[in-house]
């Protein structure tokens, strides 16, 4: 059975904030709202009460709030009349919220969707447990809620998920040179499309209110890529393993803040309003394996995605694979068979950033950027979550 086609017709983008960094005074829901109007305002002809529905990500909702999509749509300007839902995949949140949107126009249940994603990890809480019960005697501790309910493995040994890409490296016989060597060149493309202003059409510029006398800043680019420091980041011992550990710190995604939005709309919609679409949805695809191999999973999310969408992926003039670690990068392109010259030419999230529950939209935001930047036509989005699964999704750039 044909189903009706979906299209985008606006993205945007926050800059990428370091942890506790430039954007650490905002709250994830203030990065969504943000995100949201930025691509409102991008989409000409739709008016904030055309809105039917938000489907946006977040991860780590502890301490955010009630129903933490519906305080990004309202902040954003959008009517009480949406219905709005939060979505949690882990780091593939923003990019299954986009995957729902696109459903729910489908099956008739929207014509106008805006989807995307939103973290601040900088404002997550630690967390004191056991105290409903009563704290009898002793100490007790504190946990870190980014750990505990972002980046730490809820199954089986629950451990870090570090230590699932250690296994990934041993797993497809990387080593802590090539771990390093490919971070290096991600932070290197991120650097050199910055410089180019290949990010600047993602990045709707985030303004901060000054503070004691100190006037306000405009954060317009992403904090992460000047971090870079070959030398320190070679010499950087071992994150997970002490001693003989090939997976670090600056080798794998950072923490971060920030959020992205897509506007999604029906054909008839498209027709009836004579909106420009910069881009078709042509299929998408979920997947999932044994918990601890979530590493490898978007090799196995990507392969479904493009036959649902009818594409070979010698077609595809560019990917876009979430760098949850180098090592999952470097394993997807050895499993998929794909060129790193197709694959995060703009830099990857080693290097950018990731904020987990953005980070399936912002890769929709960036993949937008380099089929423009290339005058490319088909492109295609993968990324990993937690739990074993990952999320693909396979477009059409109309730009």
């Amino acid at each position: 059975m044909s189903l009706p086609p979906v299209y985008i017709v606006s993205s945007a983008r926050t800059p990428l904030g370091s942890f506790l960094g430039a954007l650490s005074s905002q709250s994830a829901t203030q990065l969504g709202s943000h995100a949201i109007k930025g691509a409102l305002d991008r989409a000409e002809g739709i008016n904030p009460a055309d809105v039917e529905e938000v489907f946006f990500g977040n991860v780590l909702s502890a301490g955010v709030g009630q129903n933490p999509a519906r305080q990004a749509a309202l902040g954003a300007g959008l009517q009480d009349s949406t219905i709005c839902t939060t979505v949690n995949k882990v780091c593939a949140s923003g990019l299954k919220a986009i995957i729902l949107g696109a459903q729910t126009i489908q099956t008739g249940g929207a014509e106008i969707i805006v989807a995307g994603g939103m973290e601040s990890m900088s404002n997550t809480p630690h967390y004191i447990t056991n105290l409903r019960t009563g704290a009898k005697y002793g100490h007790q501790n504190i946990v870190d809620g980014i750990m505990k309910d972002g980046l730490m493995d809820a199954y089986g040994k629950q451990e870090l998920m570090g230590l699932q890409a250690e296994e990934c490296a041993q797993d497809h016989g990387f080593s802590r040179e090539d771990q390093d060597e490919y971070a290096i060149r991600s932070y290197q493309r991120a650097q050199a499309a910055q410089k180019a202003g290949l990010l600047d059409g993602e990045i709707v510029p985030v303004e901060l209110p000054g503070f004691r006398g100190k006037p306000g800043v405009t954060v317009s680019q992403d904090e992460e890529p000047k971090n870079l420091n070959p030398d320190k980041l070679k010499a950087i011992k071992p994150a997970f393993i002490p001693g003989t550990g090939t997976v670090t710190a600056p080798n794998s995604s950072p923490l971060n803040d920030g959020a992205a939005a897509v506007v999604l709309v029906s054909e008839a919609k498209l027709k009836e309003l004579n909106l420009k679409p910069i881009a078709k949805i042509l299929g998408w695809a979920d997947a999932a394996q044994k918990p601890s191999k979530f590493t490898t999973s978007p090799a196995l999310a990507i392969p479904k995605a493009l036959k649902k969408a009818g594409v070979s992926q010698d077609n595809i003039d560019a990917f876009e694979i979430n760098e949850a670690f180098s090592v999952v990068a470097l394993a997807n392109l050895k499993l998929l068979g794909l060129s790193e010259e197709k694959v995060n030419v703009h830099g990857g999230a080693v290097a950018i950033g990731h904020p987990l529950g953005a980070s399936g939209a912002r890769i929709i935001a960036t993949l937008l950027g380099v089929l423009k930047a290339k005058n490319g036509k088909l492109g295609c989005v993968g990324i990993c979550n937690g739990g074993g699964g990952a999320s693909a999704l396979v477009l059409e750039s109309l730009q």
